[in-house]
């Protein structure tokens, strides 16, 4: 037994906020990245954007739901009793804890090797649990359900986004117009994202707010009052808005249509054969240029194409930095039947002549300017393998994936702000009460500690593990990273409340494997799957690495200073 407030282990409290604050900073750095990590690698929000609302809501979640979880990690994984009488070592297994877990999450991060926080400190606090007690002080039961937890999330998470993305590509970016299904739908997407939110902070909410006092009732009258209020002020200001705006951006965008006419001189020539012209313009689509055809020719007589059959034109056609085609030894072309039309995305060669056609001396591979010759050879993920939204589906998407970003923040900050102060509070309150049976609330201004942490963590190394799940491990659009965030969101806003401590990092890689597969075309590379190996690899060493570093410090600790 020690005395509360006892100065003899003082010491163990000041090392342990330092530590803590620590462990934040590198989950804040490595975890956060998955809120928000799609959302910068679909071109939606700039990092700095993405740091600005991560700092809002990260602290917002922690504070305002994430005590249930810090209940979890301090009393469900371990068996307290098993510490009667000898609290001052388990103060110390609680630093080991934090010292094993933010070493492994710094060390990951300067790798930029994205793994589970929850893991992370699951495996740390088993690990200080085999040296201080053997087999005996862990609740083997709690740990399993943990463990099934981690295989079941990320198939939860897939299937939940990949559900919304059939839906969304089945009623609105199939259509013909898809602005008018999106505009549509967008009231009612917003009103359930709001209801969610705002219910799992009414229902069963910190007492020290006093929502614990609103019955079951009064949470949904509340939650169901404000969604229809965000969706009739979507409705009636959002919805017009974003009408005009997406009007006036594509208009802008074919008014800035530069045309070039490639033709003869003219004067017809001494055969009298109809002029050619060709008209070729280039739209700025962001980030590969789209080339549209519009050719207009008058049908020649058997005998005009037979004498008159070679018109001088272009060498080739240059998509971004690669050639296309070269056609003839001398720029000479011949000219069979031509076709003209509009062709996005895909190229047609000149003049009707297909890749295979022996007409052709010379066709390369088209390569597209925005994809890296590795993937090509398919050791990259092919960014081109996902249909590309519409300019008028990024639009309207792209409000939309801010939402929901900022919904995975406020989440992850709910769910994975324990991995930081869960062993913190325990460490807390052994000291306050000089006992290891803890009844009171986990006190706000550690949530908010930890909020702290994670939001400076993602401030100064969140750049280092963005790019791996918003650009490296599958290409997404902003209506792709939409149902990506929303279905990871609702799985961990569920498992918040529910006190089960899920690893967002295998939601949000589940959503985005699901999502990228099923939305890629079929003959290619959606999903960079040598990477997504890489990553369980990192998933599966995290618990053991974790554990032997808690246990080393754990040892080092009671060898030297009980």
């Amino acid at each position: 037994m020690i005395a509360p407030e006892s100065p003899e282990v003082m010491w163990i409290l000041i090392l342990g906020f330092v530590v803590a604050f620590v462990l934040a900073f590198g989950i804040g750095a490595n975890d956060v990245a998955n809120s928000f990590g799609t959302s910068v690698g679909s071109r939606v929000l700039t990092v700095r954007q993405a740091c600005i609302l991560g700092t809002i809501f990260e602290i917002a979640g922690s504070v305002l739901i994430g005590y249930k979880v810090s209940d979890t990690m301090r009393k469900g994984i371990l068996d307290v009793d098993q510490y009667h009488g000898h609290e001052k070592e388990l103060m110390m297994g609680c630093l080991s804890a934090l010292a094993g877990s933010a070493v492994w999450l710094i060390v990951a991060t300067y790798f930029k090797l994205p793994i589970s926080g929850t893991h992370s400190i699951v495996g740390a606090t088993v690990g200080f649990s085999l040296v201080a007690r053997g087999t005996g002080g862990i609740s083997w039961s709690k740990l399993l359900t943990i463990v099934a937890s981690w295989f079941v999330s990320p198939v939860l998470s897939g299937a939940m986004s990949l559900a919304l993305f059939v839906l969304i590509r089945r009623f609105i970016i199939s259509r013909p117009r898809p602005l008018i299904p999106g505009l549509r739908a967008l009231p009612l997407i917003y009103g359930i994202t709001i209801i969610v939110n705002v219910f799992s902070i009414f229902h069963d909410g910190p007492k020290l707010l006093h929502f614990d006092r609103i019955p079951l009732w009064g949470s949904i009258v509340a939650s169901l009052a404000i969604g229809v209020t965000v969706s009739l002020i979507v409705q009636c200001f959002v919805v017009p808005y974003l009408r005009k705006s997406i009007i006036e951006h594509t208009t802008k965008e074919c008014e800035g249509q530069v045309k070039f006419t490639f033709g003869e001189s003219a004067d017809s020539s001494r055969d009298h054969s109809p002029q050619q012209s060709k008209n070729i313009s280039v739209e700025d689509m962001g980030r590969l240029g789209v080339i549209t055809e519009n050719i207009e020719i008058t049908a020649l007589s058997p005998n005009e194409l037979k004498s008159n059959g070679n018109t001088k034109g272009t060498n080739g056609f240059i998509i971004g930095d690669k050639v296309v085609a070269r056609i003839g030894e001398n720029g000479d072309m011949p000219v069979p039947q031509l076709q003209g039309g509009l062709n996005s995305g895909n190229v047609t060669p000149a003049y009707g002549l297909s890749p295979n056609s022996s007409a052709v001396p010379l066709i390369r591979e088209r390569v597209p300017a925005n994809q890296d010759p590795e993937a090509a050879n398919g050791n990259l993920p092919n960014s081109n393998a996902v249909v590309q939204d519409t300019p008028e589906v990024s639009r309207l998407f792209s409000f939309l994936q801010i939402l929901t970003a900022t919904f995975g923040s406020f989440a992850h900050g709910g769910n994975d702000v324990s991995n930081a102060i869960g062993p913190l509070v325990a460490l807390w309150m052994i000291f306050k009460d000089g006992a290891v049976h803890q009844n009171s609330e986990t006190p706000i201004s550690i949530l908010f500690y930890g909020g702290i942490g994670i939001s400076l963590g993602l401030w100064i190394w969140g750049r280092r593990v963005i790019q791996t799940i918003g650009e490296d491990l599958a290409a997404i659009t902003p209506s792709t990273g939409f149902t990506i965030e929303i279905g990871a969101a609702f799985t961990v806003l569920l498992a918040s409340k529910i006190g089960l401590p899920i690893s967002t990092t295998h939601c949000k890689v589940g959503s985005v494997v699901f999502v990228g597969w099923a939305s890629s075309d079929p003959d290619k590379r959606g999903v960079d799957w040598k990477l997504f190996r890489n990553i369980i690899f990192a998933w599966v060493v995290t618990l053991p690495v974790a554990g032997s570093l808690s246990a080393a410090c754990m040892y080092l600790l009671t060898t030297f200073a009980m």
